[in-house]
């Protein structure tokens, strides 16, 4: 990631803007020995548009895990930009939002595509 990256959480609510620290450091506490355990997430389907040294992933992914005892699965969007520095490709900026009643993945985005022949 960059330095100064942007992330941001909408997730039906007012969206919550981190700085890569300020997302990074509670995540940490609460995978490495906090309430959450067996979490992990998965992209579903995805694509990328490159153009120069700039470019856009727009994807869907699912997630699943257990936390305060409670296991949980859940399934969004995200969208992650990137740009190429002399060090190889970095986000510049991601975002993302869950299902929630009301809104949820149109079945195109939650399976990968057939390979064409």
């Amino acid at each position: 990631m960059l330095p100064d990256a942007v992330i941001v959480r909408t997730c039906g609510s007012q969206p919550a803007v981190y700085g890569v620290d300020s997302f990074i450091n509670p995540r940490q506490s609460l995978l490495c020995g906090g309430p959450l355990v067996d979490f992990s997430e998965w992209e579903l389907r995805g694509h990328t548009e490159v153009f120069g040294d700039i470019a856009q992933h727009f994807g869907s992914y699912a997630k699943a895990g257990v936390q305060d005892g409670i296991p949980f699965t859940g399934r969004g969007m995200k969208t992650l930009q990137f740009v190429r520095t002399t060090d190889g490709w970095r986000i510049s900026a991601a975002a993302w939002d869950d299902e929630r009643d009301g809104l949820t993945i149109v079945t195109d985005w939650l399976t990968s595509p057939q390979p064409t022949r």
